[in-house]
């Protein structure tokens, strides 16, 4: 199918977020029916992404697939490989894949209505799906045309584990809004962030330039570098002729230190109770809250949000502390 007849098959559906649709390799996602179609070079579809909230529930054999509590759908679709023979592995996200299915599971944090009628988030992870065809079945998110659409080499893989770290085996660390956080300034350099948590990273992700003026000379750009023992991960800003200089740090909800605000934990607890003290914080004191890209919470003027984190079937909340200069994109 092409995207005219993906579009027909939707009942005329729009892709009201979409790229190179209709000239060769794209995608487009309608998002009225929670599905994101994948299309190769002759623009014929390839694969089809499932949204955990919004799109429609799909069904294997007899195992539903979608807005489930993620180990369960895991079980069943190990109890059906069993009876079919069909290898089951695990993919980058932590979730189970079947080759011989074309299928690859995901999750996303569950979304729900508050007394007030807007969305909140939920403390649930609810499942979502990939589905592709044989031609892409081997590597489905590694492969062409899928990691246009969204590419996850640069994510960090799961194992299919989500150990959380006890209260009481935490760190605690202090912040003070807009200049430091921990043992951390904004600022630092990175070997200067190393050599403050004692701990060298345990990856580093970063791109060459896109070919822009501004940009300079090819060299490498370190964005970020992960420290699993003190469960952080630090985020750098750089430019033409500035080195990479720490703008931000993301404090690991599963396994980083505790920090409060105000007498909040903001870290490793029930999303949903982080977002309720804020709120309640915010509301006594009259202030402004600011939305994240990805519906993270944050009091006005600190550069602060609220994140979560996947725990298994359930989210914990992490959070972002960012200098005065960051622009937070998700």
């Amino acid at each position: 199918m092409n995207s005219d007849q993906v579009a027909t098959a939707l009942d005329g559906a729009v892709a009201y977020v979409s790229q190179g649709l209709g000239s060769g390799i794209g995608w487009g996602c309608y998002s009225d029916w929670g599905v994101t179609a994948v299309f190769g070079e002759d623009s014929g579809l390839v694969a089809v992404a499932i949204d955990a909230m919004d799109g429609p529930l799909v069904r294997l054999r007899d195992v539903e697939l979608i807005a489930r509590v993620p180990s369960e759908v895991r079980s069943d679709i190990h109890d059906l490989a069993r009876r079919e023979g069909a290898l089951v592995r695990v993919n980058w996200s932590g979730d189970p894949e079947v080759e011989a299915w074309g299928v690859s599971m995901g999750t996303a944090l569950e979304l729900g209505s508050s007394p007030e009628g807007y969305m909140q988030r939920q403390d649930t992870m609810i499942t979502g799906a990939l589905f592709v065809g044989p031609e892409l079945a081997a590597d489905p998110y590694g492969a062409e045309p899928v990691i246009r659409w969204w590419d996850v080499r640069d994510l960090d893989p799961n194992a299919g584990k989500w150990p959380v770290k006890a209260e009481q085996e935490r760190q605690r660390w202090d912040w003070t809004p807009l200049e430091s956080i921990g043992p951390l300034r904004f600022g630092m350099s990175p070997s200067q962030v190393a050599a403050a948590l004692n701990e060298e990273p345990a990856a580093r992700h970063g791109r060459y330039p896109y070919g822009e003026p501004w940009e300079g000379p090819g060299e490498w750009i370190l964005h970020d570098d992960r420290f699993d023992t003190a469960g952080v991960t630090a985020h750098y800003s750089c430019g033409r002729g500035h080195p990479p200089v720490l703008g931000a740090v993301t404090v690991h909800g599963r396994t980083g230190p505790q920090v409060e605000f105000d007498g909040i934990r903001l870290i490793g607890w029930p999303v949903s109770a982080v977002d309720a003290a804020l709120t309640r914080y915010i509301e006594d004191r009259e202030v402004g809250l600011v939305i994240g890209c990805g519906g993270d919470l944050g009091p006005d003027g600190l550069n602060m949000y609220v994140r979560a984190t996947r725990a298994g079937d359930t989210a914990v909340s992490e959070a972002r502390f960012c200098s005065a200069e960051w622009e937070d994109h998700g």
